[in-house]
């Protein structure tokens, strides 16, 4: 059962967040879980002057995504920055393009999941996985949220991301920030929740 991460992440907190997904869903017997990236729309220079150029070196090494492979995946769990409440442009770009997917139907009915990180406590996490959410039904694909079953979401000691939309990050106001471990944890059960769902939907 292969699941597809796919994300964008341009300072590696969703990258961070991508790869503990992954270990979760290898939780579950017989899951591949694939990490692939939604190609870059900027130019170098512009991430240089980001301040993102040396991220992005450290994060070449995952390919990016097709919309054949896209179609192909049994299940995704898809990741995205914040964007004024939204996802980001450079997975809109990727969306937008898999029109040949929803014409033949390459999705329907495949779970699918979202976390997202936002650089403050609230800057737009449960809109942007909300705001995602049409994309995923418009394709036919059965939502998967982070439920209260992850205790994670109860807690008041920390600052921490999570809600039932999904997984989530709090990157900090100069995005200095790590997720924590309990974001970690958060994102990690609820790719485990996905691969569970979709392996038992394949059969």
């Amino acid at each position: 059962m292969k699941l597809l991460i796919l994300y964008y992440s341009l300072y590696g907190h969703i990258h961070a967040m991508a790869e503990a997904a992954a270990e979760g869903a290898r939780e579950v017997p017989g899951t591949d879980a694939v990490l692939r990236r939604a190609p870059e729309t900027l130019p170098e220079a512009v991430l240089a002057k980001m301040g993102a150029a040396d991220a992005q070196k450290a994060m070449a090494h995952v390919p990016a995504c097709t919309v054949e492979e896209l179609g192909a995946a049994d299940a995704v769990l898809f990741g995205t920055p914040t964007r004024f409440g939204n996802m980001c442009g450079q997975m809109r770009q990727f969306l937008d393009a898999t029109g040949s997917l929803w014409m033949s139907g390459a999705l329907l009915d495949k779970p699918a999941g979202v976390f997202v990180s936002s650089n403050t406590q609230h800057g737009g996490q449960e809109s942007t996985a909300l705001t995602f959410m049409p994309y995923l039904l418009h394709q036919g694909m059965i939502v998967v949220g982070l439920p209260y079953s992850f205790q994670g979401q109860m807690r008041m000691d920390e600052i921490t991301g999570g809600s039932p939309y999904g997984a989530s990050t709090v990157a900090g106001e100069n995005g200095s920030r790590s997720p924590s471990a309990n974001e970690l944890e958060g994102v990690k059960f609820q790719a485990k929740r996905l691969a569970a769902l979709a392996r038992k939907l394949k059969g």
